[in-house]
């Protein structure tokens, strides 16, 4: 598939397929027809017969090229397939796009420190998986570590210390770099509240913006209701992006929450039927 799409990212070569596909053809009207010389002609026809794309018959003193309309059907596949699966995650360009926008817009407003001060969000959810199981999700580091992250992310480390004074800390990575917060559990109450502070932190170190966080957790019917909320203080002008993904970020690491408190439901199901 490499060496069909190389040949075929030639504009000339492209327009000999295209000629091929209406008749076979000679080298001299391909090459009258494209306005190459004879020997450069040949030289496309060359590379386009290793890629597979074409045939050769030679006829006496003429050689006559012929298009093979396999390689171009597998071709076909593959971009369709291609296509299929960016209709699929279109979802996720949307997703930077909306980013982009919130970012321009913070960013004409965060003109001042602590721009964004008192600033409040709010998520819930209702998952389905009982409260227990939601908690130990929250506070122990591997259950935590397994959804606490955005997509591309991936944590390197991460704490919710269930107790008063308790460690609380998201470390995680990309490509690009480490970004890290720390802070500190003011308060939890198992498996129903759950009160910390975090504060994102710049290359240096330094504050950039912190977020009082209070989740609660309630039964539902069929699971878990869970309630956040996050009040940012301390915010500096250089937060714009950090604020601008809260939303978008939060949203995408509870659906990360919801998979993994569903799937760990599913296999203590399954281990039930196995007792």
């Amino acid at each position: 598939m490499d060496r069909i799409a190389s040949a075929l990212g030639d504009a000339a070569r492209w327009r000999i397929v295209e000629l091929l596909a209406e008749r076979p053809r000679s080298v001299g009207e391909l090459a009258e027809l494209t306005g190459l010389r004879q020997p450069q002609t040949t030289k496309h026809l060359q590379t386009l017969a290793r890629a597979g794309l074409v045939t050769v018959f030679p006829l006496g003193q003429r050689r006559v090229y012929a298009v093979e309309a396999a390689p171009l059907a597998a071709l076909a596949r593959r971009l369709r397939e291609l296509v299929e699966t960016t209709e699929a995650h279109q979802g996720e360009r949307e997703v930077i796009a909306r980013y982009r926008a919130t970012i321009e817009a913070e960013s004409a407003v965060a003109d001042r420190e602590r721009w964004a001060d008192g600033r409040g969000f709010s998520f819930e959810r209702v998952l389905a998986a009982p409260r227990d199981v939601v908690w130990r999700h929250w506070v122990d580091p591997d259950l935590l570590a397994s959804w606490w992250a955005p997509p591309s992310m991936t944590v390197t480390d991460c704490a919710l210390e269930p107790r008063a004074g308790g460690r609380a800390v998201l470390e995680y990575r990309d490509a690009e770099g480490r970004y890290r917060s720390a802070g500190i559990v003011h308060s939890a109450k198992e498996p129903e509240r759950l009160v910390f502070d975090l504060s994102v932190l710049d290359a240096a170190g330094a504050v950039s913006f912190s977020g009082h966080y209070d989740l609660t957790l309630t039964a539902a019917p069929g699971g878990t209701r869970l309630r956040l909320g996050l009040r940012i203080t301390e915010t500096t002008v250089e937060a714009v992006p950090h604020i601008a993904g809260i939303e978008t970020g939060w949203g995408q690491v509870l659906d990360n929450l919801a998979a993994a408190v569903g799937a760990a439901r599913r296999t203590t199901k399954g281990k039930e039927r196995q007792s």
